[in-house]
């Protein structure tokens, strides 16, 4: 494996430390801080916070396509790709209001090259050679994150959370670390709000991190978790509201680093506890018995682009058949319910029932792949507080419960502490 160059780095900002522009100032000093260390420096930035909402709404307000006309995807992505750009070019200035050496470098500049896939590319490469000779001649590149470019020229977003799959990307280019800042100061064994005791975890591996983001953790989006294994590009979450000192010298930063396992010499049987609410669970009762009905279900459902997770099936009180739950995002739910419905008597079931009042939580750890009696203490923590699961989905490294919404921050706390996690 490669190792790092630790003589570059990336560093990411999301919106909400690019709020305004005093946050865009305070970003700017600790940018010059690592600057002042002698590091090579390349920016990743964010729009601020809410401007990509306030974009996406003046393209709704465009109207729809006409009749018989394509949607216009690819100008929607020159719209909603232009926070970014503002960001970038206000950082930009700013640190050479400092006296420092920086330039903005859009995204068709770099480039960061995309398929043609609209409003959700993904990265198909970044040659570094340009912005990695920049860097390396003592310029500050800030890249604006979320866009990209096809190869025939035309801007791409790259879809929600796009921005640290930017910063991932740009750092698999550079071959170097890449620092996070956000509103947080770490990840932590459960969000803070739910259970006070939660602590900071000091390093995380890239599959805890990839099944906590999957999970219901936003610290993180899955896809810059997934890119950051692939390329071993190891990564920190740090917060952006800690200012360097008068002299211009960053305290002890603290954060979470992301890494491979190999890193971490002492394994956690569990590292975290992650809560969704984000489900829903739908049932078809008294679906055929037929050796190939789920196959059909599941079919219709992936051809939709629907993703489902938690699989249950189980005896019907009506004979030859059976009732199959599965669970979908509630922004999914909806679209399911009537693709089931649609097709509800090529599949031959009786009745459909969805419920989104329920939650989903999640104990994640590498440790469980060579420590028994993980699910014992799951299920036990459960029972005592009288929190009943509905269905269960594991891996090697996680096991997911199904239950009443209602219960959720309870079973969250009740796991915490089940697992020791206040003492990490």
């Amino acid at each position: 494996m490669t190792r790092p160059d630790t003589t570059r780095l990336v560093m990411k900002f999301g919106g909400t430390s690019m709020g305004d522009l005093e946050r865009i100032r305070r970003a700017a000093r600790i940018v010059a801080a690592e600057a002042a260390t002698g590091k090579k420096v390349a920016v990743v930035v964010s729009a601020m916070a809410g401007k990509t909402n306030e974009l996406v709404a003046w393209t709704d307000g465009a109207g729809p396509a006409g009749a018989n006309l394509p949607l216009s995807d690819d100008e929607y992505d020159v719209v909603v790709a232009s926070g970014e750009q503002v960001t970038s070019g206000l950082l930009a200035m700013t640190l050479r209001n400092m006296g420092l050496n920086a330039r903005s470098w859009m995204g068709w500049q770099v480039p960061i090259v995309t398929d043609d896939a609209h409003a959700r590319a993904r990265i198909v490469d970044i040659p570094g050679d340009k912005l990695g000779a920049a860097v390396d001649g003592g310029q500050i590149a800030v890249v604006p994150g979320f866009q990209g470019v096809t190869p025939d020229g035309k801007i791409t977003t790259l879809g929600r959370g796009g921005s640290d799959t930017s910063a991932v990307a740009v750092a698999a280019a550079l071959g170097c670390p890449c620092d996070i800042y956000t509103d947080v100061d770490g990840v932590y064994t459960t969000d803070p709000r739910i259970e006070s005791r939660a602590r900071r975890l000091n390093k995380v591996s890239y599959e805890e991190m990839l099944e906590m983001a999957s999970l219901g953790a936003k610290v993180l989006q899955t896809r810059s978790v997934e890119l950051a294994m692939a390329k071993q590009v190891p990564v920190r979450v740090l917060s952006s509201f800690i200012e360097p000192d008068a002299d211009g010298v960053m305290p002890d930063k603290g954060g979470t680093l992301i890494c491979d396992e190999e890193e971490i010499v002492e394994k956690r049987i569990v590292s975290g506890v992650t809560m969704s609410r984000d489900e829903a669970r739908i049932t078809l009762l008294g679906l055929s018995d037929r050796v190939d009905a789920p196959a059909d279900v599941f079919t219709r459902l992936a051809e939709a682009s629907v993703n489902v997770d938690m699989i249950v099936q189980s005896q019907s009180r009506t004979p030859g058949a059976v009732n199959l739950t599965f669970t979908t995002g509630r922004r999914d739910a909806v679209r399911a319910a009537e693709l089931m419905t649609a097709a509800k008597a090529q599949l031959g079931f009786e009745e459909i029932r969805v419920d989104e009042d329920v939650a989903k939580v999640s104990v994640v750890g590498v440790g469980m792949r060579s420590h028994a009696g993980v699910a014992q203490t799951m299920f036990k923590a459960l029972a005592d507080k009288g929190v009943k699961f509905q269905a269960i989905s594991t891996s090697e490294i996680k096991i997911s419960v199904l239950i009443d919404a209602a219960y959720a921050e309870l079973a969250v706390r009740a796991l915490h502490s089940a697992y020791g996690l206040e003492t990490v």
